[in-house]
């Protein structure tokens, strides 16, 4: 080690007979110990520098590593101790063995017998790629050396510096014909001390930590000074400040003319850093039911900056810091509440997309991988499946299916010209109060990590978007107002949102899939009448539903007996029962997360075929009049099918996926789009609102209001007479609302006026 590198560790033996120095105060919230020549800022003094400009020598000094709760010197130990007995004042790390253990580690380490070193390979795309960074896997560190490990977690700000000069020397020495811009970083990751942001204590101030959490925001960059140029305004005498503790030291008397206070700050001759803080917030899935999500700051610096983005999951080891309050920033008093930080060394964002359960499903174990083979190979794996869906619920197989295909999707489909097509399933369920529609949602949120429940008209429009926008969503729309439905039109179908309030104008993206339930209007279902009336939601929010199920209460005895001795048995079921059920629970999410992220199902030619030939006999067998298909059912079909392969763990979709596809599809059709006047299938109801018997009779009234107007001569009627005339010219029932969308009809056809109880022909 060179006596120029070893001086960044010493302090020089003066000290100052008092402060001369004024400061300028750049209110960073950080305190930053340079660790340089110079001692603290009351010993500095300016330094002349040659030439128009600052001293282009490079530094080893890194931004946001260093402390000032102590200023760090060196002390001697005895004569002939090992190393020379040279450790940083207030720690253990004695600096030239760690970077004899760093180098021989670095030189000589394989993960695997035989392989050649790790991180001399590393060193080489360095070399090739021209990377700033070098990543140390701690967890290689600690096998290795850990006695290094330790003080790497411990003493980061000591020992990372060195880690740094060992580095760029290896690879000067390595690779003497290249040229670097700036100096090779090394940034530790992967740290044992990995913790949830509400297990973070005082205990793990100024050391190494690891902990995840979810990207909520980002600041502008901030150009942070790190050297400041400051020239006399008697003599032009230059002298360079460099930061420490979060101030630059302003310099106070020339060494030159002798003036005083004559020096000014030359901003555009100054060093920069790119500086960015970011809010980190609690993962969802490691945040305790009913608490609200820990959030921390967190710093970054120089390539850092920019690196992830609000939604990101991510991996974060850095520094943990507390900083003192002021209790007025013009004060030098301090409260005895820190705030606490984190400053950046490594960023790592995990995987994620639109089919990331967001359960940690890369980091399954071999032998965990192994009990989902096991599963899989089971021949009865789609009713296993199905049946650990919300145990204790009585019944709706058919449902529980549903279910299970929605929480495993479609595959993702993105092509450059014809955009994005929506791989997510959206599902309804409506009917009888009490028939376990909102046990089956909060079942899957409490199974989806990633998942949201919202309830009522405690979801507003802006936090219902807010949400759907990052979250897979459940919800029960049927008390929601109409303006917070209506903002679910686009989300549902094109996946994205369109904003354009107050001069911004933008499109985000929503991909998620929605799980809703709808009770009756009237309290009960009535068999009577279509969905549209039973559950008065708009039939353009209903047709962007893949499928929509009733839970009907059948009223039969033996079915009340069954149902019965169900619920019985499960209160006095034993603890064990419960902790199965949870087990089963736990297997269920990573064997979805494994599915997901390794499959991608594809249509195979059997299934194109059948799929064609399907959607052209559901057009033609419908009645007269009545539509039972249109292009979303067979996108419907094509998701469910892909959902049902990647079930299997296939990445073909074959004619068996698009059969059983095509029997829940049509399950869910007989029960919610079924004109109650013919017993027929009419996908109109959920398109329009209204099926096709039903305007065909609107139609034949309309003509009948219109015959006894004209037969009549009449000019102006009443509601009362009217209906009474129209009644007594047809055998069919009309009531009062058919009459009523008869006029509405004829009026804007321009043919009547209507106005209150009162009918006048033009």
């Amino acid at each position: 080690m060179s006596e120029a590198d070893r001086q960044q560790y010493q302090r020089p033996g003066g000290e100052p007979s008092g402060i001369h120095d004024s400061e300028v105060d750049y209110s960073s919230p950080l305190r930053y110990g340079t660790g340089g020549a110079g001692g603290p800022p009351s010993e500095q003094q300016p330094t002349s520098v040659s030439g128009a400009g600052v001293s282009s020598n490079r530094s080893t000094q890194r931004p946001g590593l260093r402390e000032d709760q102590a200023e760090r010197r060196t002390i001697a130990l005895e004569p002939n101790a090992e190393d020379g007995g040279v450790v940083i004042w207030g720690t253990d790390v004695n600096v030239s063995r760690i970077e004899r253990l760093f180098r021989t580690f670095i030189t000589t380490f394989t993960p695997q017998e035989g392989a050649p070193p790790h991180y001399m390979g590393k060193l080489e795309e360095i070399y090739v790629l021209g990377d700033r960074h070098l990543d140390i896997d701690c967890v290689h560190l600690r096998q290795y050396s850990a006695e290094l490990y330790r003080q790497l977690v411990t003493y980061p700000g000591e020992v990372i510096p060195a880690l740094d000069v060992v580095t760029n020397a290896m690879f000067a020495e390595q690779y003497r014909d290249a040229v670097l811009e700036q100096e090779i970083m090394v940034r530790p990751f992967n740290c044992d001390r990995a913790r949830s942001l509400r297990a973070l204590d005082p205990e793990d101030i100024d050391q190494l930590v690891t902990v995840r959490g979810m990207v909520t925001r980002l600041s502008p960059i901030i150009p942070e000074m790190r050297v400041g140029l400051f020239t006399c305004s008697l003599c032009d005498q230059q002298a360079q400040s460099v930061l420490d503790r979060g101030r630059i030291v302003e310099p106070v008397l020339c060494p030159t003319c002798q003036g005083r206070n004559s020096f000014d700050l030359v901003h555009n001759r100054s060093k920069f850093t790119d500086k960015q803080r970011v809010k980190l917030q609690e993962s969802p899935d490691e945040m305790p039911a009913g608490q609200t999500p820990q959030t921390l700051l967190v710093y970054a610096y120089g390539d850092l900056v920019d690196t992830v983005l609000p939604g990101d999951r991510v991996t974060i080891t850095g520094i943990y810091r507390a900083t003192p309050m002021r209790a007025n920033p013009r004060q030098t008093s301090i409260l005895s509440v820190f705030q606490t930080h984190i400053d950046v060394v490594h960023f790592e964002r995990e995987k994620s997309g639109p089919d990331d359960i967001g359960d940690g499903s890369n980091c399954l174990t071999p032998a965990r991988v192994e009990q989902l083979r096991s599963l899989n190979q089971k021949a009865d794996l789609y009713e296993r499946l199905s049946a650990a869906i919300a145990p204790s619920i009585y019944e709706h197989e058919d449902i529980k299916k549903g279910l299970l295909l929605q929480l495993f999707g479609g595959a993702d489909k993105h092509f450059k010209d014809a955009g994005h097509f929506r791989s997510e399933i959206n599902i309804l369920l409506c009917g009888d109060p009490g028939t376990s529609k909102s046990q089956l949602l909060h079942y899957i949120y409490r199974l989806m990590p990633r998942g949201q429940y919202t309830s009522g008209k405690g979801s507003s429009a802006v936090g219902l978007t807010a949400y759907v926008t990052k979250e897979p969503d459940t919800g029960q729309f049927d008390k929601m107002t109409d303006h917070t439905r209506s903002i679910l039109h686009e989300v549902m179908e094109q996946q994205t949102l369109s904003l354009a309030k107050a001069g911004i104008i933008c499109q985000l993206n929503a991909r998620t899939s929605i799980l809703a339930a709808a009770n009756p209007a009237h309290s009960n279902w009535d068999m009577r009448k279509s969905i549209v009336e039973n559950v008065q939601l708009g039939h353009a929010l209903l047709s962007r539903f893949d499928l929509i199920f009733l839970m009907l209460d059948p009223q039969d005895e033996m079915y009340d007996a069954r149902l019965a001795r169900h619920l019985v048995s499960c209160y006095y079921r034993g603890q064990d029962a419960m902790a199965d059920e949870s087990a089963d629970a736990q297997l269920m999410r990573d064997y979805i997360g494994y599915a997901k992220a390794n499959f991608q199902p594809k249509l195979s030619e059997e299934a194109r075929i059948y799929l064609v030939s399907e959607y052209v006999e559901m057009r033609r067998i419908a009645g007269r009049g009545a539509v039972s298909a249109y292009p979303r059912q067979l996108e419907s079909l094509i998701r469910l099918a892909e959902a049902h392969a990647r079930m299997r763990w296939s990445s073909e979709v074959t004619k068996t996926d698009c059969q059983e596809a095509r029997r829940l599809q049509r399950e869910a059709l007989k029960q919610a789009a079924t004109d109650p006047a013919t017993g027929l299938i009419d996908v109109n109801i959920l398109t329009t609102g209204m099926s096709a018997s039903l305007r065909k009779r609107r139609t034949e009234v309309a003509q009948a209001v219109t015959a006894y107007l004209e037969d009549s001569g009449a000019k102006v009627l009443t509601m009362q007479k009217l209906l009474e005339e129209v009644r007594s010219r047809t055998e069919r029932l009309i009531s009062r609302d058919l009459l009523e969308d008869a006029l509405n009809q004829l009026r804007v056809e321009g043919r009547i006026d209507w106005s209150g109880n009162t009918v006048r022909r033009r």
